[in-house]
């Protein structure tokens, strides 16, 4: 059984989270608790395996709570987070002081709609339950990034693009590795499942931590070297070609295994161009799930050289482990290694 504190103010949300892991057959509700003093004192007593904790509470907010937590107690945290972009910098933040992931939460009069997001919520705690403690308590503990030295020009060749998948995990292990890339780098894509209002918001933030231009990919953006794109929340990111150069394609449609913007629809893009491909790097980090690892290994058999995050390094070793099943990396690498060694491949 995975044993469930539920940490929120709102009286109708902690009914509403307490009603939905009650019908799990595998999901105990232990305790609840109204303020993070109180939770304080539950985890002492109740020791539960996951917590879902609100981000805007009375006494200390759940910023604050979470940091507190993760240097005295690491444990997994799904984060209650208000699904704007007043609220995404705070999620952001809390992805980066250890947060597993997070949850979407209705407006204050409509907080019964939660129940209508029952599956994924029950996912993401079951996912949480087994996710890489050591991991994010070590993301936890680091100091924290304000500002960074521009890592020096290596002479990298910069036909091929650098292409990278990811989900759960993903915003604080994109953010390590681009912060170590040099500022030559070719243009690099990204498709990190997340919510439309969250992707700007993390643009913005690696923008403002590395000298290479970095957006939310816009349809019809001519793709550049030095310029890194991320696919927006709820719209699938392909990598088109017109004439002798590359431009970014986005576009509503069907989710592709269950998620919009998803990774398999960016890699495959990259496998209809062979001449690109030949000539790329495709990049599987942590996440949930299996998408993009069939995908990964097309991009392999198309002539990419393929790089899988290892599973010590991961917060949760879904799609870098189905990828690695199929056989669709060329190197598992832990995420620190990364960097150096696209660098090493893509020197002149």
């Amino acid at each position: 059984m995975i044993k469930v504190l539920i940490v929120d103010d709102s009286i109708l949300i902690r009914k509403v989270l307490t009603e939905v892991f009650s019908k799990q057959s595998d999901i105990e509700v232990v305790g609840t608790a109204a303020d993070p003093l109180i939770a304080r004192e539950k985890i002492k007593t109740l020791n539960p395996d996951v917590i879902t904790l609100d981000i805007e509470m009375p006494k200390m907010d759940g910023i604050t709570f979470l940091r507190n937590l993760m240097r005295l107690r690491p444990m997994p945290v799904v984060m209650i987070s208000t699904l704007t972009q007043k609220g995404a910098p705070s999620t952001l933040e809390a992805l980066e002081l250890g947060a597993v992931d997070y949850i979407g939460k209705p407006s204050a009069d409509k907080p019964e709609l939660l129940a209508e997001y029952a599956e994924e919520i029950v996912e993401k705690v079951r996912m949480a339950s087994v996710a890489n403690i050591n991991r994010l308590e070590l993301q936890a503990n680091r100091p924290p990034v304000k500002s960074l030295k521009p890592v020096p020009k290596q002479g990298l060749k910069r036909d091929g693009f650098i292409i990278i998948g990811a989900s759960t995990g993903g915003t604080e292990a994109i953010r390590e590795l681009l912060c170590m890339m040099p500022v030559d780098t070719p243009p690099i894509v990204i498709t990190q499942h997340i919510p439309p209002v969250f992707s700007a918001s993390f643009a913005k933030r690696i923008d403002n931590l590395i000298p290479q231009t970095v957006s939310e990919a816009q349809d019809g953006d001519k793709i550049l070297a030095g310029h890194i794109y991320i696919a927006p929340g709820d719209r699938h990111f392909e990598v088109v070609q017109k004439g002798a150069h590359y431009y970014c394609s986005v576009y509503d449609g069907e989710r592709v295994n269950l998620h919009k913007p998803s990774v398999e629809v960016l890699f495959d893009s990259i496998v209809k161009l062979p001449q690109l491909a030949k000539s790329s790097i495709g990049i599987m980090l942590t996440g949930m799930g299996a998408d993009g690892a069939d995908a990964m290994l097309r991009l392999k058999q198309t002539g990419c050289y393929n790089i899988i995050q290892d599973k010590d390094s991961s917060v949760v070793w879904g799609m870098p482990g189905a990828a690695a099943e199929l056989g669709a990396g060329d190197s598992i690498l832990p995420l620190h290694t990364i960097a150096g060694h696209i660098v090493n491949r893509l020197k002149k």
